[in-house]
């Protein structure tokens, strides 16, 4: 069985478990199934807002795949969710990489 199935059964067996979920969205991303990954990322960061890394991991794909404008809104995001959790490393880190999209 392949990283991607063992991920997937875990994923299917408990859709609600952040870790799996963030797993399987960084799975999907190196296999550049970009449409799939996005979609957990997304309900990571709309579920599981203190998840600050889904942020960023969201923000980096976007940038990648030519949808700047939707980066740095997660970017942004993800931001305001590390203050919030006081995360300043990747506050500090998402700030730097939003800086590259202006």
């Amino acid at each position: 069985m392949s990283r991607l199935e063992k991920l997937e059964n875990m994923y299917q067996a408990d859709p609600t478990d952040e870790f799996v979920c963030y797993g399987l969205a960084m799975e999907y991303r190196s296999l550049e199934r970009h449409d799939e990954a996005l979609k957990l990322f997304e309900s990571l960061a709309s579920n599981e807002p203190a998840h600050v890394p889904s942020f960023f991991m969201m923000g980096q794909m976007l940038a990648e795949i030519g949808k700047p404008d939707d980066a740095k809104s997660a970017l942004q995001s993800g931001i305001v969710a590390g203050r919030q959790q006081g995360n300043d490393h990747a506050v500090g880190e998402m700030t730097e990489f939003l800086a590259t999209l202006e």
